[in-house]
């Protein structure tokens, strides 16, 4: 007779599972809790403990370590001398392995949890149950996820579980233990302040497979971070199709860039960079100031809104076509106005949380560069005012909506702001003139009064001179150019006011 041992967490389809075992002919044996929940169902099950010989003990902490348990799963089934063991010491085979481990992840993301109840959530026994099966998945079938449940039993049933099969579980088990650790290590190290660890793990979670990545040739799939992340990996989609890989990108950058603002703000991107971005005392209003920055740009792009998403607000998203709407809650006076383009996906997402895994991760060919994210605001007491003249109060209000504003554009990045909107935006160029040329050009006639913003230094007076010329009064950048005098003396001679933040806003 085939024997079984199920030791879950997540009770979810326990007690089907089990039958099914049964049905195959199966004799099950369980630890705590799970026995408890299966005789609860009136599914017949023995304890582990009649595996070991040995009660549990230390508050749980000691089930299932012990030859056993571990001697049954491990024992090679090609070898005599092992199955010889077995018999010599009265231990019997064991053939299924059924476990997930303790909630550690549910745990540690409640807000009032003490170190000492995290660390009991620390599974032992589990992981190396999970780990034994699956070095032996030859000859014992590992389940870590109900989901895999009745795939496993049909499979066990047709005679199907193939080695390919046993393969793919008892790599989904390795995933899993190793996910379990990466939180572990995560909340453990949570509170140091002594730099990066030796090695670092990122635990995800599936989210779901996509359709393709940032082109059609190219595989995806987006994971979040913990069950309930926040941000766009915690977003309820309201409606519209899938989502594809650029739009989550496009949709994460351009509710990045809002969330950076205390005031009802709108942007629109397109390409990760914004093609129009705006504060006002409402949305609606934002929505439209945004949207006359480059109404070109704005056919087909990504819109968010740092407010719920009201029906006046709606009725002007759905003029042209727009991809992926996302906001912090979509009133229901909006719904029924998006619903007339059924296709756009419409998202609400919270403000993403600030996990264990705080972390903004790039892969490069054979690694992946690790940096905090870039939280830096607006700190007008840290600004140094470079040129003679400073900055009006009205001046310094635009300068400051426009230094948010050019840390979510590419590098080098340029950004022209007046009345609470950005009427220019030049992104992505290589040379800094090339940017404030873009943005001039795309702002035209409004350049005029315009404050500009740079994500980093003027190397010479080239690119200032570019805005000036346009009608620009005020600058703000991070100075430490070579040539700061230079530049300082061309503001100066255009009556421009010019302040130095002493930090920049790279943003590849």
């Amino acid at each position: 007779m085939p024997t079984a041992i199920l030791s879950v967490s997540d009770k979810t389809g326990l007690a089907a599972f089990a039958r099914g075992l049964k049905r195959l002919g199966y004799e099950l044996f369980a630890t705590g809790s799970t026995l408890q929940a299966l005789q609860d169902a009136v599914v017949d099950a023995q304890p582990v403990s009649d595996l070991t010989g040995f009660p549990e003990m230390l508050d749980g902490r000691i089930k299932t370590l012990h030859p056993g348990v571990h001697a049954g799963i491990l024992a090679r089934r090609d070898r005599r001398e092992h199955l010889d063991a077995l018999a010599e010491h009265g231990l019997r085979e064991i053939d299924l392995v059924c476990c997930n481990l303790y909630p550690f992840v549910d745990t540690v993301l409640r807000p009032d949890v003490t170190f000492e109840e995290a660390i009991e959530q620390i599974d032992i026994g589990g992981p190396a149950m999970i780990r034994a099966a699956a070095k032996n998945h030859e000859s014992v079938v590992v389940v870590v996820r109900p989901q895999r449940y009745s795939e496993v039993l049909g499979a066990l049933n047709e005679g199907t579980l193939d080695e390919s099969a046993r393969r793919r579980l008892a790599a989904e088990a390795y995933a899993h233990t190793s996910a379990y650790d990466a939180w572990i290590a995560a909340y453990i190290r949570r509170d140091e302040t002594n730099g990066f660890p030796a090695e670092l793990s990122i635990a995800g979670l599936l989210e779901r497979p996509l359709k393709y990545g940032e082109n059609e040739h190219q595989k995806a799939a987006f994971y979040r971070l913990g069950p309930d992340p926040g941000g766009i990996g915690g977003a309820e989609q309201i409606q519209g199709g899938p989502l594809g890989f650029n739009n989550i990108q496009d949709a994460s950058a351009a509710f990045q860039l809002v969330m950076d603002y205390a005031e009802p703000a709108v942007a629109i991107v397109k390409h990760m960079n914004p093609s129009g971005l705006a504060v006002a005392g409402d949305t609606a209003t934002a929505y439209r100031l945004a949207y006359e920055c480059d109404k070109v740009s704005a056919f087909g792009g990504v819109v968010a809104t740092n407010r719920p998403l009201d029906r006046a607000t709606a009725e002007q998203i759905v003029q042209i076509v727009t991809h992926v709407v996302v906001a912090p809650q979509v009133l229901d006076e909006a719904k029924d106005v998006l619903a007339r383009r059924k296709n756009m996906i419409v998202l609400a997402a919270e403000l993403s949380r600030r996990g264990l895994f705080d972390y903004d991760v790039r892969s490069v060919p054979g690694g992946f560069l690790v940096q905090e994210w870039d939280r830096a605001g607006f700190d007008r007491t840290a600004c140094k005012t470079l040129t003679r003249r400073t900055p009006s109060e009205a001046e310094w209000e635009q300068l400051g909506l426009a230094w948010i504003a050019v840390k979510h554009v590419k590098s080098n990045a340029i950004v022209l702001f007046k009345g609470g909107a950005a009427v220019g935006v030049g992104a992505g160029q290589m040379s800094r003139v090339e940017a404030v040329q873009l943005a001039v050009q795309r702002a035209g006639d409004r350049s005029r009064g315009a404050v500009m913003a740079s994500d980093a230094f003027f190397p010479f007076p080239d690119g200032l001179e570019v805005g000036v010329r346009a009608g620009v009064t005020a600058v703000i950048q991070p100075g430490g150019s070579m040539r700061d005098a230079d530049v300082v003396v061309a503001a100066d001679a255009a009556g421009i006011a010019m302040v130095a933040t002493g930090q920049r806003h790279f943003k590849h």
